[in-house]
């Protein structure tokens, strides 16, 4: 290239700065939206932090304040009551204690049993025995629902008294008719509750022999009186514990019958 075509200082100069402002302007517009949206974004995404930081304590802050929360729920769980309001809470259980305490406690023994009719009648030659041939006597009194009750003949034994003894004037007492005890038939106990006494009463039963004597019901305290036979015992017996005395009386009775027999003993009519 010639000086003649050298382009002139000036207008070169002239030249490129026309060209490059025409195109730096153009390039500073692009480049200024994505700056602002950057920055909008940055500006943003700063502000969520600064609002997270704000909503959700430090580390620190948290584990020392969940400790706290946690503290004070275990506190309010565990926390120890004070001698009155122990004092306070137990008094319904203690007053309970104290009337059960409170209640008098007796002891009382009776004695009763079966006078038994008919044992030496009830064996026949060949030493079989026959229960239906057997009878026993019984008393019936009626319950608070007007039931009739039936139960063996007992009553309450004197100071010095001996229990065969009261089992004998017990059954004559009650049922009119006399027997003489010649076996043990067995004992029961069991709680009640009367006049706010609390007692435990213990009941010897035994087997006796008829002797003498008319069923009556003379005792106030009995409404009816009857024989039963053997073999209808247990149905008509209304409590469980003279059931079971009565299921004893079944197995001792055929043997008891047959010593009767041997004896030559019999019944009177």
């Amino acid at each position: 290239m010639t000086d003649n075509e050298r382009p002139q200082a000036g207008s070169g100069s002239s030249g490129s700065s026309s060209g490059s402002d025409s195109q730096g302007p153009k390039r500073r517009r692009r480049r200024r939206p994505r700056r602002r949206a950057q920055g909008e974004q940055g500006q943003q995404q700063k502000s969520g932090q600064k609002a997270q930081q704000k909503s959700q304590p430090a580390e620190g802050e948290e584990s020392r304040k969940g400790g706290n929360r946690g503290r004070r729920k275990a506190g309010g769980r565990n926390r120890r009551r004070s001698p009155q309001q122990t004092q306070r809470g137990r008094q319904p259980q203690k007053r309970r204690n104290q009337s059960n305490s409170r209640m008098v406690t007796r002891d009382e023994t009776s004695a009763g049993g079966l006078v038994v009719s008919g044992l030496a009648e009830a064996v026949n030659d060949a030493g079989d025995v026959d229960l239906t041939r057997v009878y026993v006597a019984l008393i019936g009194r009626l319950d608070r629902r007007g039931r009739l009750l039936w139960s063996m003949p007992k009553g309450h034994v004197e100071p010095g008294e001996d229990r065969r003894a009261t089992a004998e004037r017990e059954v004559w007492e009650e049922t009119g008719v006399y027997g003489e005890a010649f076996a043990d038939l067995g004992v029961i106990d069991y709680w009640f509750v009367s006049e706010g006494v609390r007692i435990h009463k213990t009941v010897h039963h035994h087997l006796l022999r008829f002797v003498d004597g008319d069923l009556n019901d003379e005792d106030p305290e009995v409404t009816e009186v009857a024989w039963i036979p053997v073999a209808e015992l247990i149905e008509h017996l209304a409590y469980a514990d003279e059931r079971k005395l009565a299921r004893t009386a079944h197995d001792l009775l055929p043997d008891l019958a047959r010593e009767e027999k041997a004896a030559g003993r019999t019944t009177p009519r």
